[in-house]
């Protein structure tokens, strides 16, 4: 198959004979410089979420009431929202009157973790972090600092707070 001045025509063109109008003005050295480019920026966006999450400083907040101590059983956890509204934490009763709480938020970055009770453990399922259960730390996968702790007390009328972070 030839054109109009008699040349020969690609296969492809007959499969795909659309045009454009300045089909013929991108090089490879441009396109290749476009992709480069995107993808640079897309590399110093994820760095930027990366440092973001790495230096951002969670739970601090103003002592508040959670939940009662009788409305969590031992061995179960209470999901609630500290210090904002934004910030998912988790409380877990671990005895008759002991008690931790964590933000929510892995330190890898910043996917929920859940409570894994047969295993003792919190567990991040989106890189497979894992942290001790009572304090926080990490056990395995990517995340490199524990937890974010928060303190919480049982006050004399079985209230459980939130007392801000812990160092």
């Amino acid at each position: 198959m030839t054109d109009d001045v008699g040349t020969p025509v690609p296969l492809w063109r007959r499969d795909f004979p659309y045009q454009a109008g300045a089909e013929d003005e991108v090089t490879r050295r441009e396109f290749t410089r476009y992709l480069v480019l995107g993808a640079g920026a897309m590399a110093a966006g994820n760095v930027g979420i990366a440092a973001w999450t790495q230096l951002r400083s969670i739970n601090t907040g103003e002592p508040r009431p959670i939940v009662t101590l009788a409305d969590v059983a031992i061995g179960q956890t209470f999901l609630f929202r500290y210090p904002t509204p934004d910030d998912p934490a988790v409380l877990l009763r671990t005895g008759d009157r002991e008690l931790v709480a964590f933000s929510q938020k892995c330190t890898h970055l910043g996917c929920v973790v859940y409570f894994e009770a047969d295993e003792d453990r919190w567990h991040c399922p989106c890189h497979e972090g894992n942290f001790e259960a009572v304090t926080g730390q990490v056990i395995s996968g990517p995340p490199t600092r524990p937890l974010g702790r928060i303190d919480v007390e049982v006050r004399d009328d079985g209230q459980i707070w939130a007392l801000g972070r812990a160092e």
